[in-house]
């Protein structure tokens, strides 16, 4: 597989550190509010990388967090902090919260038929082990004590910025617009590991350490989670676009400086799903949620499919004429799918050719639009239907949509009776008649009346064909 490496900035041949064997972290979610469908593009994305590797044959090991703790409004260590303002909201506990909205974030990635992580971890249950890496810093120098805090200190570094090449003093935290300097730091670029000094009130959630009662910097805990569970070297760390400065450069950071040698190969970050208006977000109110969208009539595979018909390092424009779009293209290829009769014995030559097309095209940098083509040059091939249905289940084990299942509900759906189709054949016989008689405006009413009644009908040279809609 080539993957476009954020870190090197070129698209690379995916060697992981261990023959056979991935190890990768994905950012999890802040779950103070529901996830959002601009967040979920990233999950949906990195899922399907998860596939294909297996697909490839990899032993993959995905782990993720749960940010329950520790990240603020901002990346500049300010502002107020997400889980007491949901828990305020809705007048419950920190906790309380957190476990209302993991358990919704996992639902909504069942409905899009996102994996469940290998592992997942709460940053709250691992208090123990950020105060380890944190002392260790603190002893080896990479990290200091000021105004009540710990912090990083990135002057110790030959090389923080690792995913751009800007000036520091364009993206130094601390002198942006907006975001008031913190003045216990050495350097604009460090970053707080622990707080004993919150910057905000009410802090719910502290901890005794040797520094004092406090609580994690948000970076601390993706570094240690995924050090737990996946290693002293990672090979594949995947997140959305916004998380590459300052998050992942800290995560950097402190990991390769805490383990004494470099941390993470691979870095695949995806970008933003876009409205008219610009990126979507929860602070802008466009709050859109797959349950929203099931309200509103689509399949949550819909948005699936959606997002696979572009490329993860791609803008997506979300519109409601889109997602309607990508809806009848959907329900389309689910249609093409339920009309192939399974007959015959799998052609394992063909087979074999398709498959290796398929991963060609996915394989170049999770190109899950050539993905979907490999779909439709199958249906489109000279081969039996046994053959494509065969391969269609096979690529499918990557895109995540469904199809063979979608395709028996519909055949069983088209196969059941209907109820009322004495009635609805009169009435195309009533309609025949008027059309014979060249009464089109009653030829019409019957239509309509039968579209009312859920009926859609079609005029062939073999007569008229008609189902429920």
């Amino acid at each position: 597989m080539k993957l476009y490496n954020s870190a090197t900035h070129t698209k690379e041949d995916f060697v992981p550190h261990t023959p056979g064997k991935v190890e990768m972290y994905t950012c999890g979610p802040t779950v103070y509010h529901f996830a959002h469908i601009g967040n979920l593009r990233s999950y949906l994305m990195e899922d399907v990388l998860e596939k294909f590797l297996r697909y490839e044959g990899y032993d993959v090991n995905r782990v993720m967090n749960i940010t329950d703790v520790g990240h603020l409004a901002s990346d500049a260590d300010t502002g107020e902090d997400k889980m007491l303002k949901g828990a305020k909201r809705e007048h419950k506990s920190v906790m309380e919260i957190a476990q209302f909205y993991t358990d919704a974030f996992f639902s909504d990635c069942k409905k899009l038929n996102i994996k469940h992580p290998d592992a997942v971890q709460p940053a709250t249950g691992m208090i123990d082990e950020y105060i380890q890496t944190i002392s260790k810093l603190l002893d080896t120098g990479y990290a200091y004590v000021a105004g009540g805090n710990v912090y990083f200190d990135t002057s110790k570094l030959g090389k923080y910025y690792v995913f751009n090449d800007h000036d520091e003093e364009d993206l130094a935290v601390g002198v942006r617009e907006g975001v008031e300097e913190d003045t216990n730091k050495r350097n604009k670029n460090d970053f707080v590991l622990w707080f004993t000094k919150s910057k905000f009130e009410d802090q719910a959630l502290k901890w005794d350490s040797p520094w004092g009662v406090g609580y994690p910097g948000w970076h601390i805990e993706c570094s240690c989670i995924s050090m737990k569970y996946n290693g002293e070297y990672l090979d594949l760390h995947c997140g959305g676009i916004d998380n590459a400065f300052p998050h992942h450069t800290n995560e950097i950071a402190q990991s390769e400086s805490y383990l004494g040698h470099p941390w993470c190969k691979y870095w695949m970050h995806v970008h933003h799903l876009n409205t008219n208006t610009g990126k979507m977000s929860k602070s802008k109110g466009e709050f859109l949620t797959v349950s929203l969208l099931e309200e509103k009539g689509y399949d949550p595979l819909v948005y699936r499919f959606f997002c696979l018909q572009s490329h993860y390092r791609k803008g997506l424009v979300f519109s409601w004429e889109n997602l309607d779009n990508a809806k009848a293209a959907y329900e389309k290829l689910i249609a093409r799918v339920a009309a192939l009769s399974g007959e015959g014995e799998v052609d394992q030559a063909a087979f074999e050719q398709y498959k290796a097309a398929f991963i060609e095209a996915v394989g170049n940098d999770l190109n899950t639009s050539l993905g979907i083509t490999a779909l439709y040059d199958v249906l489109k091939a000279d081969m039996n239907d046994a053959t494509k249905a065969a391969l269609i289940g096979s690529f499918d084990t990557v895109l995540g949509l469904d199809l063979l299942a979608k395709a028996a509900a519909l055949k069983e759906k088209e196969a059941a009776p209907v109820e009322g189709a004495e009635e609805i054949e009169a009435l195309i016989a009533q309609r025949a008649q008027a059309k014979k008689e060249k009464n089109w405006a009653r030829a019409d009413a019957i239509r309509d009346e039968l579209k009312a009644m859920g009926i859609e009908i079609k005029d062939t040279p073999n007569g008229v064909e008609w189902k429920k809609i």
